[in-house]
């Protein structure tokens, strides 16, 4: 059995396949699946999983060398922005609702959580650990 916090098979097979630059989405309950990207839905209730579990269970996993969000989290969800700020994660873009859903459809996979909070979605950026 595996020692780490993540274990959905999916999320990890999918993790330990990415290559420097490829990209993932974690997405909250209402935004769009991305046409042709893999979706591993793990919504199960409104709230379960809640995004920020699912963005730190995968953080311990995989190497961020960059991350996306949309412009309009900030004023919608202040909370949630810094929720996100406080991970310190590397290399901060941010875009557009539309920009970001367009940039989803290069993703490798897009996990969907249950998060009903506004703009609760991210893209993260694959780095290297050498």
């Amino acid at each position: 059995m595996k020692k780490t916090a993540l274990l959905n098979a999916a999320i990890s097979q999918l993790i330990a396949s990415m290559g420097h630059g490829d990209t993932l989405v974690i997405g909250d309950v209402g935004l769009p699946a991305p046409a042709g990207v893999p979706v591993i839905d793990l919504a199960v209730t409104r709230g379960v999983p809640g995004f920020m579990t699912v963005l730190e269970t995968v953080l311990s996993e995989l190497q961020v060398e960059f991350h996306i969000v949309a412009d309009e989290m900030q004023s919608v969800s202040p909370a949630l922005a810094a929720q996100i700020e406080a991970l310190h994660l590397p290399q901060r873009r941010s875009m557009s609702h539309e920009a970001f859903k367009q940039a989803s459809g290069r993703a490798r996979a897009y996990i969907r959580t249950g998060e009903c909070t506004p703009y609760a979605n991210i893209i993260l950026g694959s780095g290297v650990v050498f």
